[in-house]
């Protein structure tokens, strides 16, 4: 497979697509991206370049229709492309970009496709939104899709490793606690991801929660073990 490595490239690539949809031939805009960037091998940083040229030149209305028929296309480029473009739009929009990327991920229906998305949205809104997004994440782990309570740990993975403010990583860890027995495969990794990442940032949320952790499911326990062991690894390197 043929690689993409250059912004100038991906980016003059993304233009001359764009150009085709602006000459209002929709459906050989698709064909150009999937072509001339999708079938190529590239880097994910060198993809978000390309949500974020789209979500600057397609018109507000037309970008979430833009965004399901990439999302359509089923390459796995496109999942950051789609993902970029509902996170740029969380702040005027924050409802439908967290709705459409949790329809992206039950759809998706792979682990990639879960992290991919989870991460550039929900993972992005709960560092950026703590306050709206909590509450929306709470309910994510009653959602009947694993991948979707999978995707609450996604989140809370890459919200702490950005540097999510202590208060909503500890109303974050009460809401891994609810999960600390679950039994599918899928979820146990996504929220034993965060509790590790929790544990190594925060390790005195530990053990202000230790009585809870001690009924916890042997998997979660190892998780903040590890962390916890990164912890002292972290510290040493970045002492406070």
């Amino acid at each position: 497979m043929e690689s993409i490595t250059a912004k100038v490239e991906i980016l003059q690539r993304t233009r001359s697509a764009l150009d085709v949809l602006e000459a209002e031939n929709h459906a050989a805009f698709l064909d150009s991206l999937r072509e001339n960037i999708l079938s190529f091998k590239v880097r994910f940083p060198l993809l978000e370049n390309v949500g974020k040229e789209l979500f600057a030149r397609i018109p507000w209305k037309y970008q979430l229709k833009i965004a399901d028929e990439i999302n359509a296309l089923g390459e796995l480029g496109s999942y950051p492309v789609v993902g970029i473009m509902l996170q740029l739009r969380l702040e005027m929009d924050f409802n439908n970009s967290m709705e459409k990327a949790t329809d992206y991920i039950v759809e998706g229906n792979e682990w990639f496709v879960c992290d991919i998305i989870g991460e550039r949205v929900m993972g992005f809104a709960l560092l950026t939104q703590p306050e709206n997004t909590l509450p929306l994440l709470k309910k994510m782990l009653k959602h009947e899709s694993f991948w979707i309570n999978r995707c609450v740990g996604v989140a809370g993975h890459y919200a702490i490793k950005k540097g999510l403010a202590k208060k909503y990583v500890e109303d974050y860890f009460e809401l891994l606690l609810t999960q600390k027995n679950a039994t599918n495969f899928h979820t146990k990794r996504g929220i034993g991801w965060a509790a590790k990442t929790a544990a190594k940032f925060y390790p005195e949320l530990i053990r202000k929660h230790e009585n809870e952790i001690e009924q916890a499911g042997m998997w979660f326990k190892k998780k903040v073990e590890i962390g916890l062991g990164r912890f002292s690894k972290y510290a040493t390197k970045y002492p406070r």
